[in-house]
C-alpha cells in the first residue's frame, strides 16, 4: 500500500530540533496535564514506548498524525494500521463536552451504570447563551432560562468526576486551547470543531469509541504571511481546493517552512475550520510558536517537556502523504467564502464582481467577529487596528457590528488593554463569551424571516439558515480584519487592499494593513473564576431529573434487533440535494431541548427539502395518503409499528457532529439511512445508535427510489463486514427491483446494531 502512495512530504527539521535529537537519553519527568488535573501527567514516556513498537512493525517514516494516533493505541503490538481500512482502538487523554451535547452525553453515561469517568473530562456551558442585546444581559437571561439544565450538568459533573465550566467561562475550544491542549494530545470532543486543539499539536476529534485509520493529506506551506492575509485565509483556500467533502476520512497535516510564520492561535483557527472540509481532524507540528503560547498561558513545564520530545511531535523526513496540497503564503490573497457553503471561495479582489453577477445582496446588514474560530488576542488586536484607523478619520461601521470574545480570559485581557473600547467606539456590540450567532443562538430582529440580506462573519460555518434561521440570509466567512473592514464600508464591493473610504471631513483615505499582538505584552488576565472542580472522590448526591420536565429526560434503551429482515419499510423522506446535520436536527431555538430526546425530535428533518414536492417539512404518509410534517409522519409510523427509511444524496450529514441527528431518527422509528455517501462523524453516530447507514453500490440507484416505495433489507442475519445488503424496492405500480447497498460496519459496529445501540452493548458489558 505504501509504495502505491505517490505523494511525499515531511519538513526538514530546524537546527533546534537537531539539537534536541542529539541529546542523551531522556529522563522521564512528571508534568501535570493542567493546573486542574494535578494527578494526571503528560504521557510522553508511554507514547514513546508505543511509538517504538509501531516503528518496529511498520519500518517506514511516519507522519506527525500517525505518531500521535498510533502512540495512543490500546494494543500497539497487534493493532492493524492500514489507512482507510483498519479500525483503531484508542485510549484518549481527555474528553471535552459542550453544554448542548453534554446533556445527552451525561444522560447516556448515567444509563451506562459506571460510577465515575475514567479519563479527565470537562463540560463547558457555551451553546445555550442567546445573543440579543449584549454580554451582561444576555448571560443573565441565559442563566435564568437554562437554570434547570445548568443545575443538572453541574450536579452530574460533581457526581461523576467531571470538571464544570460555568456559563460565561467561554467557548469550549478556546478554553481547551488555553488550559488543556498540549502537543501530542489525543482528545475526544462532543463538538465538530474540537480539531481547534490541533493548533497546539494535538489530535483532537469529535471522536466515537473507535476510529477508522485515517488517510493523511499533507498541506505544505511555503512563503510568509503578511499584509491583509491572515491564518483564516489558509483554511478558506484549503476549503476552496478540497471542497466540503475533500477531507473526509483524512487528517489534514500542515507542514513546511511557512508554518513558522503562523501564530499558535492562527494554527488553531486553521485546524478549527478543517471540520468544514469533512476532515477527521487537522494538526500542526510542534514549534516555537506553540512553546510561546504554552508559556504565555502558564504552562512552561509542558513547553519544556515537549521540547524534549521532538521525534514524537514532528513528522519524519520522507514520510508519505496520500495527497499533498501546496500553498504559498506570500501570494495568498484574502478570501471571503460563501454564501451558503464554506468552500465557495471569493478572492477579495473578485468578491464585488461575483456578488453583482450572482445577485447577492451588496448591502452588508451585520458583520460579526469572534467565535471559537477567530477570537484570540491576536484576532482582536488586528481587528482593533482597523477600527482605530476608522476612528482617527471620524467614522464608524456602516453595518451592525458584533464582537464575541472566545473566553473569559480573552474578554478580561482585551478589557484591561482597552481593545474592547476601540471596537465598541467604532460601533461594535460586545456579546457574551459564548457561541451565540455562530450556532444560531441569535435573536435577530433587524430583518424579517425570508428577507434577502447579507451578513459577513469570522465564523466557520455558513450553511442555509445556520446563523439566524433565515434561509434568505447570504452568509459569508472571512478573517476578522476583513470582516471589520467590510463593516466600515457596509458593501460587498469594497476591497480594503485597493479601495478608499471617506472620512468625516470628506477626505478619502485607504486603510493600512492590520497589525496586532500575537500575545499580550502584559500577559493574560484570567478574569472571573468560572471553573467548578469535581470532588476528589465524587459526590454522593443523586442527579435528579423531573419526569415532567420539558428540557430533560432520562433515556429509555432502544429495542434490540429482533433478528428479522426489514420488510416493506416506507420511505419517510427522500432528501433533495444537500442534507447537513442542521437539516436533520435544527439548532437555534431547538438547543434548549438537547437533554430531552422526545421533544427535540419534533425538529427532525423540518428544514430538509422533500425531493417529491421540493418543499420543507411536508411528506406523504404512505399509510393514510395525507401530507404532513416529517416528525408527525414518523411518529404515526412508529405508533403503527412500522419501521421507515430515509434516502439521501452525497456527503449526507456534513456539518456539526450533532449526535441528535442520529438519535432522533432512531427514536422515531427509523431503521436505515440510504445515501450516496456519508460525512464521517454522522455515519459513525448512526452506527452508535443502532441504525443501518447504507450507501448505494451504484450511486445512480438514488434515482430508482420513489417517495411511495416500500423498501426491504434482506439477509440481515448474515450481516458481516464488507458484504453488501440486498435491497428490494417495491414501487406503487406493483413492479419491483433489487439493488445492492454497501456498508462500512465492522464486527463491533454490527454488534451495536444487534444490541440496539452501542450504549446497550456497553451497558451489557458492565452488568
Amino acid at each position: 500500500m505504501w509504495r502505491a502512495l505517490s505523494k511525499t512530504g515531511g519538513p526538514v527539521r530546524s537546527i533546534l530540533a537537531h539539537r534536541w535529537l542529539s541529546s542523551t537519553t531522556i529522563i522521564p519527568q512528571k508534568v501535570v496535564m493542567s493546573k486542574f488535573d494535578t494527578d494526571k501527567y503528560i504521557p510522553y514516556e508511554k507514547m514513546s514506548e508505543n511509538l517504538k513498537i509501531v516503528r518496529d512493525r511498520l519500518q517506514r517514516p511516519l507522519t506527525l498524525s500517525e505518531k500521535v494516533v498510533y502512540s495512543h493505541l490500546d494494543d500497539p503490538k497487534n493493532q492493524e494500521m492500514e489507512r482507510g481500512e483498519s479500525y483503531l482502538l484508542l485510549r484518549p487523554d481527555r474528553v471535552a463536552m459542550q453544554d448542548a451535547t453534554a446533556q445527552m452525553a451525561m444522560m447516556q453515561f448515567i444509563s451506562s451504570g459506571l460510577p465515575k469517568v475514567r479519563v479527565p473530562s470537562t463540560i463547558h456551558c457555551d451553546h445555550l447563551i442567546e445573543a440579543q442585546v449584549g454580554a451582561s444581559a444576555d448571560l443573565s437571561r441565559a442563566i435564568d432560562t437554562n437554570r434547570e439544565v445548568y443545575d443538572f450538568l453541574a450536579s452530574a459533573a460533581s457526581k461523576y468526576g467531571v470538571g464544570f465550566w460555568k456559563p460565561g467561562g467561554g467557548i469550549i475550544h478556546q478554553i481547551v486551547l488555553e488550559n488543556y491542549a498540549f502537543p501530542g494530545l489525543l482528545l475526544t470532543g462532543t463538538d465538530s470543531h474540537t480539531p481547534n486543539g490541533g493548533g497546539l499539536g494535538g489530535v483532537c476529534i469529535g471522536l466515537p469509541w473507535e476510529l477508522k485509520c485515517p488517510h493523511v493529506i499533507g498541506v505544505r506551506l511555503t512563503g510568509e504571511m503578511g499584509g491583509w492575509t491572515a491564518a483564516k485565509d489558509v483554511i478558506l483556500k484549503v476549503a476552496d481546493i478540497l471542497t466540503v467533502a475533500g477531507g473526509t476520512g483524512a487528517i489534514i497535516e500542515y507542514h513546511g517552512p511557512g508554518v513558522d510564520s503562523i501564530s499558535c492561535t492562527g494554527m488553531a483557527t486553521i485546524c478549527n475550520m478543517g471540520a468544514e472540509i469533512g476532515a477527521t481532524t487537522s494538526i500542526f507540528p510542534f514549534n516555537h510558536r506553540m512553546s510561546r503560547y504554552l508559556r504565555a498561558t502558564g504552562r512552561e513545564d509542558i513547553a519544556k517537556e515537549a521540547e524534549r520530545y521532538p521525534d514524537l511531535l514532528t513528522p519524519d523526513e520522507g514520510c508519505t502523504y496520500d495527497r499533498v496540497v501546496e500553498i504559498d503564503l506570500s501570494t495568498l490573497e484574502p478570501l471571503v467564502n460563501g454564501p451558503y457553503t464554506p468552500d465557495l471561495a471569493n478572492p477579495i479582489s473578485q468578491l464585488g464582481k461575483n456578488a453583482q453577477e450572482n445577485g447577492w445582496p451588496l448591502d452588508i446588514k451585520v458583520a460579526l467577529i469572534g467565535s471559537c474560530t477567530n477570537s484570540s488576542y491576536e484576532d482582536m488586536t488586528r481587528a482593533a487596528s482597523i477600527a482605530q484607523q476608522a476612528l482617527q478619520h471620524g467614522i464608524k461601521t456602516k453595518s451592525a457590528f458584533t464582537v464575541t470574545p472566545g473566553s473569559e480570559q480573552i474578554r478580561a485581557t482585551i478589557s484591561r488593554d482597552k481593545v474592547d473600547e476601540t471596537l465598541e467606539a467604532v460601533g461594535g456590540l460586545v456579546l457574551a463569551n459564548a457561541c451565540g450567532p455562530c450556532i444560531g443562538q441569535w435573536d435577530r430582529r433587524d430583518v424579517d424571516k425570508g428577507e434577502k440580506n447579507t451578513i459577513v462573519s469570522s465564523y466557520n460555518r455558513n450553511f442555509t439558515g445556520r446563523n439566524d434561521a433565515n434561509p434568505a440570509t447570504h452568509s459569508f466567512v472571512a478573517s476578522p480584519e476583513i470582516v471589520t473592514a467590510l463593516a466600515l464600508a457596509g458593501d460587498l464591493r469594497f476591497n480594503p487592499l485597493t479601495d478608499s473610504l471617506t472620512g468625516a471631513s470628506g477626505e478619502e483615505f485607504r486603510l493600512e494593513p492590520p497589525t496586532g499582538e500575537e500575545l499580550p505584552s502584559k500577559g493574560f488576565d484570567a478574569g472571573e473564576e468560572c471553573y467548578q472542580e469535581p470532588p476528589a472522590k465524587g459526590s454522593s448526591s443523586s442527579v435528579d431529573v423531573d419526569p415532567n420536565s420539558n428540557r430533560l429526560q432520562l433515556l429509555t434503551p432502544f429495542d434490540k434487533w429482533d433478528g428479522n429482515d426489514i420488510e416493506d419499510a416506507p420511505v419517510l423522506i427522500k432528501v433533495y440535494l444537500k442534507c447537513t446535520t442542521d437539516h436533520i436536527s435544527s439548532a437555534g431555538p431547538w438547543l434548549k431541548y438537547r437533554g430531552h430526546l422526545d421533544n427535540i425530535s419534533n425538529n427532525m428533518f423540518i428544514t430538509a427539502i422533500n425531493e417529491e414536492n421540493k418543499e420543507m417539512n411536508s411528506v406523504k404518509n404512505q399509510l393514510t395518503g395525507e401530507y404532513g410534517p416529517v416528525p408527525d409522519t414518523a411518529r404515526y409510523y412508529k405508533a403503527q409499528g412500522v419501521k421507515w427509511v430515509v434516502v439521501g444524496d452525497s456527503n449526507y450529514g456534513e456539518g456539526s457532529s450533532r449526535e441528535h441527528a442520529a438519535l432522533e431518527p432512531r427514536h422515531l422509528g427509523g431503521v436505515a439511512i440510504i445515501v450516496r455517501s456519508f460525512a464521517r462523524i454522522h455515519e459513525t453516530n448512526l452506527k452508535k445508535q443502532g441504525m443501518l447507514p447504507l450507501t448505494f453500490a451504484d450511486p445512480a440507484d438514488y434515482d430508482k427510489f420513489q417517495p411511495s416505495d416500500r423498501v426491504s433489507l434482506l439477509g440481515l442475519a448474515n450481516l458481516s463486514p464488507g458484504q453488501p445488503v440486498r435491497c428490494v424496492l417495491k414501487h406503487s405500480d406493483g413492479s419491483s427491483e433489487e439493488i445492492q447497498l454497501n456498508h462500512t460496519m465492522n464486527e463491533t459496529q454490527i454488534s451495536w446494531f444487534q444490541a440496539g445501540s452501542a450504549l446497550n452493548k456497553m451497558a451489557d458489558m458492565f452488568r
